[in-house]
């Protein structure tokens, strides 16, 4: 044979060798063994003069592109072989102007094509998130993005929990745009009356610093081409996670529109002194074999038990591996996006603790390397068993193992009105004695302190929070009973009056409790949701918010605004160490079991008021104490506050009222 000719053979065979490379697929031993992509470009990176596409899918045999006209049916325009690249990318380069048009991807393995989907990095998407759109960010940008507002620490922190749609959808809300992203940052709403604040008005008045909006990234729950009918869901079912949710949008089939509402959303709370916190869903994806993630790397981005199965600690049909490098790089890059992209301010990490705590400790530190004022907290549990070691989890239990990251203290919120599953039990402040220690503990945040009996608590045996700001105090949230519906069926017999101060007391437990203060969206005006525990897919007759009631119950709400201001000016109440709460905040030797006490002294950790004393009442009768020498000034009694004082005190015995707090000054 000549030299031409094994030349030509020599070509062919690279050739053919090359073609191969393409659909042979690669065997891992373990999904250990996968190649990490290093760039921080996987997705879709968009110039008018060309769009490149990369997915991460190491195990495919091959990948394909599809480019639509529409973002839902029609038939493809084209559809593009993609090039396997470096470190498991499949790369798509298009040298045409793409602008307006939709894509998905599709990738084979076992010989079989999966379903056609969008990637996890996608960034904009038509109606029903079906697949991505080709769009230009810097059409989306606010006119004028305005600084975060100013936050000295996390202990100034109150979070109001809100849904989108619950805030503005009642009539009463008197917005243009109910159940829209542009309704709930429509200014000057009011009822129909003139006389209630409502919406952003209603969040100024009261004087919250951070929303927290439980999910607005893109779900699958909602079908965004029906919106003329009455759809429901709170969104703890992902599907893409790094594009705001269509059903909030005035026009879900326009992929800049969602963007563009959202990103004012953000701007006209930073105008307003507002931060915002988005509640991520990372544990869990809305869908398990069929899911974004699984479609293009089949079993990676999941855990599995012995058998192979998908395990399930969510208890939504499965769990993501966050220890996995790819999906913990996915859940970093994705949190850096939205505070880099959407200006957020902070992350709500739903069930926490089926995440290990290397992954969590990685997110803090990056997003604190942006802004170190980022505020992350979690649920420190999970839903069901994991095969990955409780050691390993960010469990409540491991919060001294995680770094600048918060979680909720579940101590307090059953302390205060019993546990969360037994639907009439009692707490606190609705007359259960067993409660004193985990109302004690909850008071210094879950830190050590030497007059709380650990031994007591109701959920854990030890302090759990190495300093206050790791502590989300609270009461009540999204899940399970609004506090007045809990009250409501924990104490049938009581009278509305009687309930109303129980619910006051326990606002009051709150917000006067070191830790960062945490508030059920309604709290503030007896939220009801006529009982209804689990309202995830319930109607909106259920989950809206009526703000009628906060006219019927302004005392209530003027409670709590009040109780906010005093947090506000008061450092005593928001201590940032450990060691300052410990040497500062001394409980009072009350044995009455449903008496809980304690002194602040104000002074040492630079408050105007010098000797603060704070003692409540969780017994259905009267309870007398005694007042030491000194000219006492009270804040608050008998459910009434004012800063400024509501009358002078003096020394000697007080007839603490039933279910309620007093709060004074020397």
């Amino acid at each position: 044979m000549s030299f031409r000719n094994m030349s030509t053979l020599f070509a062919l065979l690279t050739l053919l060798s090359s073609c191969q490379m393409d659909t042979i697929p690669t065997t891992y031993a373990s999904y250990d063994d996968y190649p990490v992509y290093e760039g921080t470009d996987l997705g879709l990176t968009y110039s008018p003069l060309a769009s490149v596409f990369k997915v991460w899918s190491p195990s495919a045999e091959a990948m394909r592109l599809h480019l639509y006209e529409k973002g839902i049916g029609g038939e493809a325009l084209q559809t593009i072989n993609m090039e396997r690249g470096e470190q498991g990318v499949w790369v798509a380069d298009v040298k045409e102007y793409l602008e307006g048009k939709f894509y998905t991807f599709q990738a084979k393995h076992d010989g079989q094509w999966s379903d056609e989907v969008t990637d996890p990095y996608v960034k904009a998407v038509g109606v029903n998130g079906l697949r991505g759109q080709v769009i230009n960010f810097k059409r989306t940008e606010p006119k004028n993005w305005v600084e975060r507002p100013p936050l000295n620490n996390f202990n100034e922190i109150i979070v109001y929990e809100l849904h989108v749609r619950d805030m503005t959808i009642h009539p009463s809300a008197g917005s243009f745009a109910p159940g829209k992203y542009e309704g709930l940052y429509d200014s000057g709403t009011t009822t129909p009356d003139g006389q209630t604040k409502t919406g952003l008005e209603h969040l100024k008045e009261l004087g919250i610093t951070h929303v927290h909006l439980i999910p607005v990234y893109d779900h699958r729950s909602i079908d965004e081409t029906r919106l003329d009918s009455a759809q429901y869901n709170w969104g703890y079912d992902p599907l893409n996670y790094n594009v705001p949710e269509g059903s909030y949008s005035e026009d879900p089939y326009d992929g800049v529109r969602r963007i563009q509402e959202f990103k004012q959303m953000v701007n006209v709370f930073h105008q307003n002194g507002i931060r915002v916190i988005l509640d991520v869903v990372y544990n869990h994806t809305g869908q398990t074999e069929e899911s974004i993630f699984n479609q293009l790397v089949p079993g990676y981005y999941y855990r599995q038990r012995a058998d192979g199965t998908f395990s399930d600690a969510s208890a939504c049909g499965n769990e993501t591996a966050s220890e996995r490098a790819m999906f913990r790089k996915f859940m970093r890059e994705s949190m850096r996006y939205w505070t880099e992209e959407y200006h957020m301010d902070g992350f709500r990490v739903d069930l926490m603790g089926i995440h290990d705590i290397a992954t969590m400790n990685e997110v803090a530190a990056d997003l604190h390397s942006i802004d170190p004022t980022i505020f992350i907290y979690g649920e420190g549990w999970k839903a069901g068993d994991s095969p990955l070691p409780d050691e390993q989890l960010a469990l409540k239990a491991n919060t001294p193992q995680l770094k600048g990251v918060a979680a909720f203290s579940d101590d307090i919120r059953d302390g205060i009105k019993g546990h969360v599953f037994t639907h009439d039990a009692r707490g606190f402040v609705s007359g259960l004695a067993e409660a004193k220690e985990s109302v004690k503990f909850g008071i210094v945040a879950a830190t050590q302190h030497p007059q709380v009996a650990y031994d007591q608590i109701n959920y854990s045996d030890a302090p759990w929070a190495p300093q206050p700001d790791q502590c989300m105090t609270y009461v009540s949230c999204h899940d399970n009973h609004t506090l007045w519906d809990r009250l409501t069926i924990s104490r049938p017999n009581a009278s509305e009056a009687e309930k109303i101060a129980m619910h006051k007391l326990a606002g009051t437990i709150v917000l006067t409790s070191q830790g960062v203060s945490f508030l059920h969206a309604g709290v503030d005006f007896l939220r009801t949701k006529d009982g209804v525990e689990n309202s995830y897919n319930s109607p909106d007759s259920i989950n809206q918010i009526d703000w009628n009631r906060k006219t019927q119950y302004r005392e209530v709400f003027d409670y709590y605004q009040g109780l906010i201001a005093l947090r506000k000016a008061h450092p005593a109440f928001r201590m940032t160490q450990t060691e300052d709460i410990q040497a500062n905040l001394k409980f009072l030797d009350l044995e009455d079991p449903l008496l809980v006490g304690y002194t602040l002294n104000g002074a040492a950790v630079g408050d105007s008021w010098g000797e603060i004393r704070v003692v409540f009442n969780g017994s259905d009768t009267a309870k007398t104490i005694e007042l030491p020498e000194g000219n006492w000034q009270v804040v608050a009694e008998k459910g009434k506050i004012n800063i400024n004082g509501l009358r002078g005190l003096q020394a000697g015995k007080y007839a603490l009222a039933r279910n309620s707090a007093l709060i004074l000054w020397k």
